[in-house]
């Protein structure tokens, strides 16, 4: 059992991540379930798979993040052609000393947006696997770290539109949230759209309203306080035997493996600091469990068929398995 966070260290952590909220608010409008499940993500040190229509904000959302946290960011748009070395960098040769030099590709930043990245094929996917297990990238044999903290935030088309390859499931389980993204409500496209439109020439994402509130260093910080944050006994079982439910349940055709509760505590952890605790509640994992398991969990074809989605199986399971009273 880990120790109680030092309340000090827990406000602060409170308070900086209620500033970054604040700061993304300025120029993202609406969906704040999608900014707090990047921010749990983010702080739990995974990555996101996100999934939603073209215009929703995907990229001015990593811009105004990186922004808020002094970070750098990279966007990667993924086409059939896109080669290894396009993303991860390569050697050149140098005319001048007569030697090879390395050049850095996109992905060495803090967050790499790589949009429509089932489009790249099986080569591009595999190489980008390993700097999102590993946080590091070989090139000609020598291993470069990226800084810290490192997240890739993806967007994935539809498989039945062409020139799509199914990303494999080893890269699928490496997300750690797969998030999806909605249209906003009337009220927030009205407000997006006066925010977008007033005084500006042309269609370019402004984060100049977005204030500098901290540091990659103090994301690290956060990082390492969210591993601290206690799961008792009673809320770990729950978060497993939710997991182990989606093998057995009707309605689906592959259950989520060990890692899917590996990635429901990571996560209820980062999203119990996000609300200023210093432990982990039933309900931290019961909110965080479609995001973490929808891309782990395969439907029956009878459920496809019906017309179930992996969203609505998860929320008929977590109706039978009782949660702990904490």
């Amino acid at each position: 059992m880990t120790d109680t966070l030092d309340p000090q260290l827990l406000a602060w952590a409170r308070d900086l991540t209620g500033r970054v909220r604040s700061e993304i608010r300025h120029v993202f409008v609406g969906q704040e379930a999608v900014v707090d499940q990047v921010l749990t993500a983010l702080l739990a040190g995974g990555h996101v798979l996100l999934e939603g229509n073209p215009g929703l904000g995907k990229t001015l959302l990593v811009r105004a993040l990186a922004r808020a946290f002094g970070g750098s960011h990279a966007r990667i748009q993924f086409t059939p052609d896109l080669m290894p070395s396009d993303v991860m960098g390569h050697a050149i040769y140098d005319p001048k000393s007569e030697s090879f030099r390395i050049r850095k590709g996109p992905v060495f930043t803090h967050l790499l947006l790589a949009d429509e990245v089932n489009r790249a094929p099986a080569k591009t996917q595999s190489a980008l696997l390993e700097v999102m297990q590993e946080r590091q990238v070989t090139i000609e044999g020598r291993a470069f770290e990226v800084a810290a903290p490192f997240m890739v935030l993806a967007t994935q088309n539809p498989l039945e539109q062409e020139g799509t390859y199914p990303l494999p499931e080893a890269q699928l389980d490496r997300f750690l949230l797969k998030i999806t993204l909605d249209f906003p409500s009337e009220a927030e496209e009205r407000a997006l759209v006066r925010l977008v439109t007033a005084g500006q020439v042309g269609d370019a994402l402004q984060v100049d309203g977005v204030a500098e509130v901290g540091t990659p260093a103090d994301v690290v910080a956060l990082q390492a306080a969210a591993a601290q944050v206690r799961v008792e006994d009673p809320v770990l079982a729950y978060a497993v035997a939710v997991t182990r439910g989606t093998r057995a349940w009707m309605g689906l055709s592959v259950g989520a493996s060990p890692r899917g509760a590996i990635a429901l505590v990571r996560a209820a952890r980062a999203m119990a600091l996000l609300a200023g605790r210093d432990y982990v509640t039933p309900d931290d994992v019961k909110a965080l469990a479609l995001p973490v398991l929808r891309h782990r969990v395969t439907p029956s074809a009878e459920s496809e068929i019906e017309g179930l989605t992996a969203d609505a199986l998860l929320t008929a399971l977590l109706e039978q398995v009782d949660a702990p009273r904490t």
